[in-house]
């Protein structure tokens, strides 16, 4: 293929049929995914459950203080979430919290950030749920502000919405020049343009061609502000279902189909096959520019689909 392919999991759904503790299968699907060499493992920056994975009654483990457990439970895997919101948290004290974390893991934080966008959640919580322009003017500051307290000693910041004055950030995280940062979302004229500007990571949503034409848009953001796109790595997040036969796949597809949604809808939706369907669907995404695939599964916590996906799929992108 003349490029290797990383993969990510992210654990988006914490409803499981055991009888465990809910980090106890959050730790153990963690470490099984290192396991098996998948190079990241991500969580959602939510309160409670969103519409498409669960309902809002679910339990939600905040991923933060989760991801600091699981960075004292492995030791290779990547960790991050995908994506903080910037709204939820001063960015100085994310640019605190994203170095401890670092420090904690040896050095394995990849700084997932976006603007937010789940209204329910900012209502529920009595955070201020501002228009998109301006929760990505925001998040811009955000970025610049952990960018300098990672990278500067002792810096300052004055911006429309965010200030800082000697923000000291020791210890400072392992990683040099400092953690990779990842701008979430596709948005064309405002999110692809700040990760054109700031980040080292983008991740989008949708189809193949839906995925080209971001990617597109993207490079001609670059343009403008004359970075060259190499420098980006595109990923994706998508769900996936993956079973040795036809008839093991339409089993999960039933029983794993999120409340309110039909098995048929649900296949149309998300990656479903067997491993050799996948492979192809995944080549697919790679001849699009895709070069990271960031993948949930719902039934993760079950060692043999994890197996299945590990064994099956990834070598032929190695």
């Amino acid at each position: 293929m003349g490029r290797t392919i990383k993969f990510g999991l992210q654990q988006p759904r914490f409803q499981f049929p055991s009888d465990d503790g809910l980090f106890q299968v959050v730790k153990r699907t963690a470490q099984e995914a290192e396991a098996l060499g998948f190079d990241s493992f991500w969580l959602m920056d939510h309160f409670f459950q969103i519409p498409g994975v669960g309902r809002p009654e679910e339990p939600l483990m905040e991923g933060w203080t989760t991801l600091a457990a699981l960075a004292a439970s492995t030791s290779r895997i990547r960790l991050a979430t995908l994506c903080t919101s910037n709204a939820y948290r001063n960015p100085a004290l994310l640019a605190k919290m994203g170095a401890t974390l670092d420090v904690i893991s040896g050095g394995r934080l990849i700084m997932g950030i976006g603007g937010g966008w789940y209204q329910q959640e900012f209502d529920a919580y009595g955070i201020p749920f501002l228009p998109v322009g301006q929760r990505l003017r925001r998040l811009e500051e955000g970025v610049q502000i952990i960018h300098k307290m990672w990278t500067e000693e002792a810096p300052d910041f004055q911006g429309r919405y965010y200030a800082i004055k000697g923000a000291r950030c020791n210890p400072p995280p392992i990683q040099k020049p400092r953690p990779p940062i990842l701008i979430g979302g596709g948005g064309e004229k405002l999110t692809l343009r700040l990760v054109a500007k700031y980040a080292d990571m983008c991740n989008i949503f949708g189809d193949v061609a839906t995925s080209r034409r971001k990617l597109q848009v993207l490079g001609e953001h670059c343009a403008q502000v004359g970075r060259d796109p190499s420098a980006i790595v595109k990923s994706r997040l998508g769900t996936i279902v993956i079973a040795r036969n036809e008839t093991e796949l339409l089993d999960k597809l039933t029983r794993l189909c999120p409340p309110g949604m039909t098995p048929d809808v649900y296949r149309q939706r998300v990656m479903a096959g067997t491993p050799s369907q996948c492979i192809q669907a995944c080549h697919e995404l790679v001849d699009a520019g895709l070069e990271y695939l960031i993948f949930n599964m719902p039934d993760s916590y079950d060692a043999d689909a994890l197996r299945l996906f590990a064994h099956e799929v990834m070598p032929a992108f190695q």
